[in-house]
């Protein structure tokens, strides 16, 4: 009886044994995935462009990389024309990506920072668009520059304020519902779902970065609409890539 239990144990043992052998491969190759996933944000995105298409203010960049692999950047609207060598700064992957504006889903897209303008491989058009262009780039700090002089009344009512006045009172609004109204000067579509209204009323400067205010919504509306958004504030939002804001208005709702 005694050497039947032991065999039953000894036999139970092996079989434990080879299961855990067997399926520590799998277990592995689960575990290294989402750190191989982790570092595509950190990856050198330079080589040469073999496709190129500004849609809703960005650009949309085919790149093939030196080592033959091929990926899609997304960019600030900046000029970039097919055969040049370009480096781009890392960015936020995304997988299926819809563009809206474009019609078309991307598998993988990388979100870029923007154009590496300190790279040697970047070209002369380039190079120069990293520079010209930053008022392009996301975040409070690549407002859109107004092109015409800009005075818009504010608006009326409770919780009502001016552009600058939102950027004043951000650390008090944060997560409360604000009223606003002012021109829309750029308008990007179908960007991480939704679409970025920015607008201005001519109060605020450029230099402090506090004369612009980006409002994301499933609404959208046309540059030179002067409109009423009504949302919510958040304040120091951080989407990574660049996509920082000191201020940023959700789930805006718009009237004109």
């Amino acid at each position: 009886m005694k050497k039947h239990t032991l065999l039953t144990i000894t036999f139970a043992t092996v079989v434990t044994t080879a299961a855990v052998a067997t399926a520590m491969p799998s277990m592995a190759g689960k575990a290294a995935a989402p750190a191989a996933s982790a570092a595509q944000g950190t990856e050198p995105l330079s080589g040469k462009v073999l496709q190129t298409m500004n849609s809703g203010g960005y650009s949309y960049v085919f790149l093939e990389k030196k080592d033959g692999k091929k990926v899609w950047v997304a960019v600030g609207e900046t000029p970039i024309k097919v055969g040049d060598k370009i480096a781009f700064k890392p960015g936020m992957e995304m997988a299926n990506f819809q563009s809206k504006s474009l019609k078309r889903t991307f598998d993988s897209i990388i979100f870029s920072d923007g154009v590496a303008s300190t790279t040697a491989a970047a070209s002369g058009t380039a190079a120069k668009a990293a520079d010209s262009k930053q008022a392009a780039s996301p975040g409070s700090k690549g407002a859109a520059t107004a092109k015409e002089k800009i005075s818009v009344p504010k608006a009326t009512g409770a919780n009502a304020y001016t552009v600058e006045g939102i950027f004043g009172n951000s650390a008090k609004l944060d997560k409360k519902q604000v009223v606003v109204k002012g021109k829309v000067v750029k308008v990007s579509s179908g960007i991480m779902g939704k679409n970025w209204i920015h607008i201005q009323d001519g109060t605020g400067s450029q230099a402090k970065a506090n004369h612009n205010l980006v409002c994301t919504s499933d609404e959208t509306a046309n540059i030179g609409d002067v409109i009423t958004v009504t949302g919510t504030l958040a304040k120091d939002k951080d989407f990574g890539a660049g996509y920082k804001y000191n201020a940023i208005v959700e789930n805006a709702k718009f009237k004109k």
